[in-house]
């Protein structure tokens, strides 16, 4: 008897734990949860010049309805961000400080799980001066490059139009300095 009532605790906890985990993820690229996210360590990395796979380019409305794309030469900078994520708002200023330092380099951001109202005051508040993605459905074009969870994320661009760094998590200025350092050449 004993034997028995192990033998159904277990059963009932595996099946406990397989109802937990499968109540965690949100079935597609978005989801308007804020709290359905994963913060990243602020860790970065460059992709060696041989293992680059080409970007794709990026067309759709920014935040004012505008029609934007990525398509040009210059190094990009791709910034995946909500108005609500306190990382994200510890990093702007220092991306719209880079932004207005460096004209050499194209920088936009991709809204996601947020409301445009919140975006647009965000936006202005932190007087971000290149454009956002207002449909965060772009994100599935990176295949894999950015995950669409982890906020904020961000991607640099090379001039040849390859992924050629990630960041997971907040910008640092020593983190991004280097990075572009290397990108560039």
């Amino acid at each position: 008897m004993l034997f028995r009532s192990k033998k159904i605790k277990f059963i009932f906890l595996l099946f406990s734990v397989i109802f937990v985990l499968s109540g965690c993820s949100t079935g597609g690229v978005s989801s308007n949860n804020q709290n359905a996210f994963i913060s990243g360590n602020g860790s970065g990395f460059v992709i060696p010049e041989k293992d680059r796979k080409l970007a794709p380019v990026i067309t759709g409305l920014d935040l004012n309805g505008n029609n934007v794309s990525t398509d040009n030469n210059n190094i990009k900078i791709i910034n995946l961000w909500a108005s609500w994520c306190a990382p994200c708002r510890a990093e702007a200023p220092l991306l719209v400080d880079f932004a207005n330092r460096n004209p050499d380099l194209k920088f936009y951001g991709i809204l996601t799980r947020d409301n445009l109202l919140s975006a647009k005051q965000f936006v202005k508040h932190f007087q971000i001066p290149y454009p956002s993605f207002a449909d965060d459905s772009v994100i599935l074009q990176f295949k894999g490059a950015i995950i669409p969870s982890a906020i904020p994320s961000t991607i640099v661009i090379d001039g040849k139009g390859r992924i050629a760094a990630r960041i997971s998590g907040e910008v640092t200025t020593s983190l991004f300095s280097n990075i572009l350092k290397l990108v560039k050449g």
